[in-house]
């Protein structure tokens, strides 16, 4: 992607990393312990890019996470994303995923269906989701497993992190036995 920029930023949950393109929103990265280990993360998702100043509306992404994560509730939608490279039901569910508001759940069952699609695209819907290169913009972690389980997130922290951007958003959910560790947010 060309001149692809990113931005090392703090929130009350750790150092996040934003990256974009004259498009939009590349990548995200969730919170990690300090800037060093945010900037890591993200210039390696985030391969090419450089370290910038963010546009307007990256600005505007930045104070949204902010906001976020210090529990108020936030809406994304609104935010322009450079989905380039993606496959095409990626970007469906991606699309779909980013309809789902502020404090609200579905399942990756239910995702597939409104996509017209069975068992057999619940399962790509996963895949979509493990590979959201934009996570809290396209808010995967309000899709949830079957009969509402937590399910999976390839995010640092896993499942833990999940449950905890849950918890901010007012969704209580079980955690799971043998969680995987988390960040202090």
């Amino acid at each position: 992607m060309s001149n692809q920029h990113y931005f090392i930023f703090e929130t009350t949950s750790g150092f996040c990393g934003i990256a974009w393109s004259d498009a939009g929103i590349t990548r995200f990265q969730l919170p990690a312990k300090s800037a060093e280990v945010a900037e890591r993360m993200m210039r390696r998702r985030a391969s090419g890019a450089e370290s910038g100043v963010p546009n307007p509306m990256v600005g505007e992404a930045v104070a949204a996470a902010r906001r976020y994560f210090g529990g108020n509730e936030t809406d994304f939608a609104q935010l322009d994303l450079d989905l380039d490279g993606q496959d095409e039901f990626f970007k469906r569910v991606y699309a779909a995923v980013r309809r789902i508001k502020w404090g609200r759940t579905t399942t990756y069952g239910t995702l597939a269906s409104e996509l017209g699609g069975g068992q057999e695209t619940a399962q790509e819907v996963g895949q979509a989701m493990a590979n959201n290169p934009i996570p809290l913009i396209i808010p995967c972690h309000r899709v949830l497993a079957a009969g509402g389980k937590i399910g999976g997130f390839s995010a640092p922290g896993g499942a833990a992190t999940k449950i905890r951007m849950l918890n901010l958003e007012g969704v209580q959910v079980r955690s799971p036995i043998g969680e995987q560790a988390s960040f202090r947010f």
